[in-house]
């Protein structure tokens, strides 16, 4: 055996030996992605005990609380008034609580705190305004189905101790951690779809849990029901079909004070603008954007930090958008900056509308036929208007039908204005 024969064989025996203990520590240890399942009892929804069992999901979760604006000028989670920004919202909501408090949404952990400071409740307030503000949810609907919703809100809110904010509970099981629903109006409103949430695949829930509560709804007279308005689909146009036919007897959320029309007011509707949109269609999921994964000691987890993905623009778009950050936020920032300028512009056309057909009812002898008409346009272009404005992302979600929709508000305020010219046989503005 020569020299390099035995140099050859040393090496071997060496790297036989490396990798050999490489094997072995592969073979017994844990890998450190591995999240060990904690059983955490039925009932517990003090997001603090979880938080024992989850650090790192905890850690992110409790960042919800950092109150800052959004990068690009829209939206944030500063507790400041929309109108600051859209004048034309007090107009607008007039005769509507959201006309005197409209602020921004803050972090989930200010749910309760928020909702019990808003002066947009009151005395006469339904317990159902709790439905998305607590995974306590779940226990009253189990002792109460929709029995709850027909409570005074005071009373309900009562029930709820301090650390009762959307949380843990609100989107995951306690037992197995799985994803789940637990308002029973969006799993009513999926079943009337025909999609049983029970057999629907995670990455399909890692959606859900965020459409059970970031969607449109209204309020079931007599009952204050929760219920979720898709049965002729999602889009504004589907909506607004869907109430006109007087779904459960509702035919209003308000009277307007000025042009006396029954109106309607759009509630975040995320989940349905989403859904239709570039990325719902493609089978991106909520959660993919809004809480990317992350690493931090070996071990990958979601961020918990449920936020725009602006914040964090490589690990929620990176992914995906191989561009670099500075031209993902340009597109993100002209998108928004666009859909603002039509959306204003179409607000500021809907106040209009009010007040051409608050001046045509003045006058005598107004042609009822075509005020009735006005009344319906303004109705309509609000509501295109407000299914826009409402919505959490300036456009972003769907740029081509929030633009759209935007457009088409201020089509039918100044239709509404035409009708309201008619009916008063004179041209009011």
């Amino acid at each position: 055996m020569n020299k390099s024969q035995k140099s050859m064989i040393a090496l071997l025996g060496v790297l036989l030996v490396f990798f050999g203990f490489v094997i072995t520590r592969i073979g017994i240890a844990k890998p450190a992605s591995t999240v060990k399942i904690a059983k955490i009892p039925a009932g517990e929804y003090d997001p603090a005990v979880w938080g024992k069992f989850y650090p790192l999901q905890y850690e992110s979760y409790k960042k919800n609380s950092i109150m800052e604006p959004s990068p690009t000028g829209y939206g944030g989670s500063l507790k400041v008034q929309k109108s600051d920004m859209m004048p034309e919202i007090k107009t607008n909501f007039k005769g509507n609580p959201f006309s005197v408090d409209y602020t921004e949404d803050r972090g989930h952990v200010y749910a309760l705190e928020d909702i019990k400071e808003t002066k947009r409740i009151g005395p006469k307030s339904p317990g159902a305004c709790i439905t998305c503000k607590t995974p306590y949810l779940e226990k009253l609907v189990q002792e109460t189905g929709w029995g709850y919703a027909k409570l005074p809100f005071s009373q309900v809110m009562d029930t709820i101790p301090s650390h009762g904010y959307i949380s843990c509970a609100n989107c995951h099981d306690p037992e197995n951690m799985n994803l789940r629903v637990i308002n029973p109006a969006f799993i009513e409103a999926m079943d009337r779809k025909g999609v049983d949430v029970t057999k629907a695949s995670r990455e399909d829930m890692r959606s859900y849990v965020c459409g059970q509560c970031h969607a449109e709804y209204f309020f079931e007279p007599n009952t204050s029901r929760v219920v979720f308005p898709w049965d002729k689909g999602s889009k504004p146009s589907d909506i607004y079909a869907y109430y006109l036919d007087k779904p459960l007897g509702f035919v209003q959320d308000w009277q307007h004070p000025d042009s006396k029309a029954a109106m309607l007011k759009a509630q975040h509707p995320d989940f349905e603008t989403w859904s239709t949109g570039t990325h719902g269609k493609a089978g991106v999921a909520c959660a993919d954007c809004h809480m990317p994964y992350e690493r931090k000691d070996g071990q990958k987890y979601s961020s918990h930090t449920m936020t725009s993905p602006l914040k964090n623009l490589d690990a929620a778009c990176g992914t995906c958008h191989t561009q670099g950050s500075a031209w993902l936020m340009d597109q993100v920032k002209t998108t928004q900056d666009y859909t603002f300028e039509v959306l204003h512009t179409a607000g500021q056309n809907v106040t209009r509308a009010h007040e051409a057909i608050k001046k045509a009812s003045e006058i005598p002898n107004v042609n009822q036929d075509e005020l009735a008409n006005a009344r319906e346009l303004v109705r309509k272009a609000q509501w295109y208007w407000d299914f826009v404005a409402a919505e959490s992302s300036m456009g972003f979600h769907n740029p081509d039908q929030s633009l759209n929709s935007a457009a088409q508000a201020s089509e039918f305020a100044r239709q509404a204005i035409e009708a309201a010219n008619r009916a008063a046989g004179i041209n009011l503005l």
